[in-house]
């Protein structure tokens, strides 16, 4: 019952973090570090990826018309595929690149190096400041790109070699690739709507990375425990995908940078002064 509870805490906090720009992975290994999930470290490290298919599911079930590239048969006017949402899968794959090749050359070594308090709280109070200071510089200028097809292919790729820098735990996949997209002039909504866009090959294929190296070799228990928390986090994210889009349409994300510097400072505290 005690593992069932906790599970269920940290599919709350990985369908609330994983979309808002504050990394879902530093605050799930955070919630770790006070709270520990008694598991075998394999699988806590597998969990704490594979969870996150659980928020994939709740992008494809919202956006699923943005996202589907084919026509019913039989529709009247046009091709059976739908050339827009090709070109917009075109472009996230290609955003997806980079990531997928620094991810085979390098999480092995993150996961031996970085899963620290000391580098997530670093990681959350750089980031902090860097929403700080470009929604600073924003207000100044109109974003070049408000959706994201009008966003070129270049900007998509330069999303892309933002996301790379989230492999860092505490940096965040949402906030890099968000941040990258504010930084290349697109718009807040076009940058959240091409973050849960890229999210779903970029996260199934980290996920997958981990399956395979874990291997299949899971008991009844924690498969259980792993699907039930995939679950909560699915049903969690409906609502803060909901909430993110709304949120950015009438405001900035400013409030975040000042999260994430909070946050950090208190791990700092924590970890570095009181523990």
């Amino acid at each position: 019952m005690i593992s069932l509870f906790k599970v269920l805490l940290l599919g709350i906090i990985e369908g609330i973090t994983e979309w808002l720009p504050v990394s879902s992975t530093g605050h799930l290994l955070l919630f770790d570090e006070f709270i520990p999930f008694e598991a075998s470290a394999a699988f806590k490290k597998l969990f704490f990826i594979v969870i996150q298919l659980g928020a994939i599911m709740a992008v494809v079930v919202l956006f699923w018309h943005r996202l589907w590239p084919f026509r019913r048969p039989g529709t009247k006017g046009g091709t059976p595929v739908r050339a827009d949402v090709m070109t917009m899968w075109g472009k996230v794959v290609l955003a997806c690149v980079p990531g997928g090749v620094a991810t085979v050359l390098l999480d092995d070594y993150v996961d031996a190096h970085l899963h620290t308090p000391v580098v997530i709280a670093a990681a959350l109070i750089v980031y902090g400041l860097g929403f700080l200071l470009i929604e600073r510089a924003n207000q100044a200028r109109k974003p070049r790109y408000e959706t994201v097809a009008d966003m070129p292919w270049s900007v998509a790729l330069g999303i892309g070699l933002f996301q790379v820098l989230s492999l860092i735990p505490g940096t965040s996949r949402s906030g890099s690739t968000i941040l990258g997209g504010l930084i290349l002039g697109v718009s807040r909504v076009a940058a959240a709507e091409f973050t849960f866009f890229l999210a779903v090959p970029a996260m199934l294929g980290y996920s997958l990375i981990k399956l395979v190296k874990f291997g299949l070799h899971f008991t009844a228990g924690e498969l259980g425990l792993l699907l039930f928390g995939m679950a909560v986090a699915f049903s969690v994210s409906l609502a803060c995908i909901r909430f993110l889009m709304n949120y950015v349409k009438r405001h900035d994300f400013r409030v975040f940078g000042w999260y994430r510097i909070a946050l950090g400072a208190l791990v700092l505290l924590w970890f570095l002064v009181i523990k």
